[in-house]
């Protein structure tokens, strides 16, 4: 294949029989694209392991690209949650009578094509999908090729439920995973109305550099959390360890601990336990380094410039010492991705100010930011998560698939 400028051709017609769809019929494709993923729970790891035999254990990626029962369980269950989200499309925003007899409305309208270029996540492809359709949009999907056989599997799938509600397979387009279309696709202004890239930072960066289509951000995160002095340290010591070890390699995960030096000989050692069950490598400062060295912690290493705004996506944390409030403030400023970032206090008033001052999608006070997902924050599946501005910030879900129109209705009326 030379160029996928017919297949986009194709998608974007395919998009207005997505957008006529009912209300109804959006949710009973979804329930019915559930009952076939449960329905095909063997399959579909059988493709998925022949992703997963391409790939190295220890690449931090593999986490990522598993899909076992119960993640596929996950899959189904998240498809019915958007079957019942209310329809964002057609909602009233505004609507006002003039003086000159026009009514003029506000309304949400689907966005028409969504383009969605991602990494070695293949539950991706059904939450995009799923949104989309729910949403009444069509969407464009380039999947990277560490999921190619998953990928394949699972827009299968949603194209036998298309074929079932009259809508062509082009409504959900799976583009080859050659890189030279992924430039194609970033200049294809005719047939694509917004572009997410959902990955690593440096696909997050070629996007923005490349695209000539309106672009979200989602995905990159570089998450801190703060346990200050007052904080009540065995919660604190449970926390660290979660954001850090229960999904390493997602971008809501912890990459670095700042600590306030008043209570690392105190704090630190309790961490000692559970990093060592999971082998977590500690990049520390200078005075942390000090507490884990007398502590003959093996997996340490002297924390290089370098080491604090590293996403880790690893069992691997920065620890940071501070001074206080003011010291941990400055850098999380300075090295914040804006994703998620987190305080761990019994200071009101610190933690007012903190969530107040700290620009991130998600602020927490005494909480892990493994909470920063659509579905936690009762929104079904998401995209993304946002880190910019612009139309959307945080979960990027099924709220914010949509777009304005104004309709005026007149009698005649003309204007000189």
């Amino acid at each position: 294949m030379d160029s996928i400028v017919s297949l986009l051709h194709q998608t974007q017609q395919a998009s207005s029989a997505v957008r006529r769809l009912s209300d109804t019929q959006r949710s009973e494709l979804l329930n019915e694209l559930a009952r076939l993923v449960e329905q095909s729970k063997e399959l579909i790891m059988a493709e998925n392991q022949k992703d997963l035999d391409l790939m190295d254990k220890s690449d931090p990626k593999y986490d990522r690209l598993l899909l076992t029962e119960s993640r596929i369980q996950g899959l189904a269950d998240s498809l019915r949650e958007v079957a019942v989200l209310p329809d964002p499309t057609g909602e009233i925003l505004l609507e006002r009578n003039l003086e000159n007899g026009l009514n003029i409305k506000k309304i949400a309208v689907p966005m028409g094509v969504v383009g969605v270029i991602y990494e070695s996540r293949p539950n991706v492809t059904i939450d995009v999908a799923s949104l989309c359709l729910r949403s009444g949009n069509a969407c464009v999907l380039k999947g990277g090729k560490e999921a190619y056989f998953s990928n394949q599997c699972l827009v299968g799938l949603i194209h036998q439920v298309l074929a079932k509600f009259g809508v062509n397979n082009e409504a959900v387009l799976l583009l080859p995973t050659d890189r030279k279309f992924t430039e194609e696709l970033l200049k294809a202004t005719r047939f694509i109305d917004i572009i997410i890239p959902r990955g690593s930072d440096s696909l997050i960066q070629y996007v923005r550099q490349n695209s000539l289509i309106p672009t979200i951000e989602t995905g990159a995160g570089v998450v801190h959390t703060y346990v200050e002095s007052t904080a009540d340290l065995s919660k604190a010591k449970e926390i660290i360890v979660n954001a850090r070890v229960s999904r390493p390699s997602v971008c809501n995960s912890l990459d670095c601990a700042i600590v306030d030096e008043a209570i690392i000989e105190q704090f630190l050692p309790m961490l000692v336990e559970d990093f060592k069950k999971w082998n977590v490598g500690v990049y520390a400062d200078e005075k942390s380094y000090a507490v884990f060295e007398k502590l003959a912690y093996e997996n340490l290493h002297q924390a290089q410039p370098e080491d604090f705004g590293r996403e880790w996506l690893d069992y691997k944390i920065t620890i940071k010492t501070v001074s206080g409030f003011e010291e941990a403030l400055a850098h999380v400023q300075a090295y914040s991705s804006r994703h998620s970032e987190a305080i761990l206090t019994n200071n009101q008033i610190l933690a007012e100010l903190f969530l107040a001052e700290i620009d991130a999608a998600a602020v927490y006070h005494n909480a892990s930011t493994r909470f920063t997902d659509g579905g936690q924050f009762g929104l079904g599946a998401e995209i993304g998560i946002s880190t910019q501005k612009l139309h959307a910030r945080g979960p990027f879900a099924l709220e914010k698939l949509v777009t304005e129109k104004w309709v005026v209705v007149g009698d005649g009326q003309v204007r000189w």
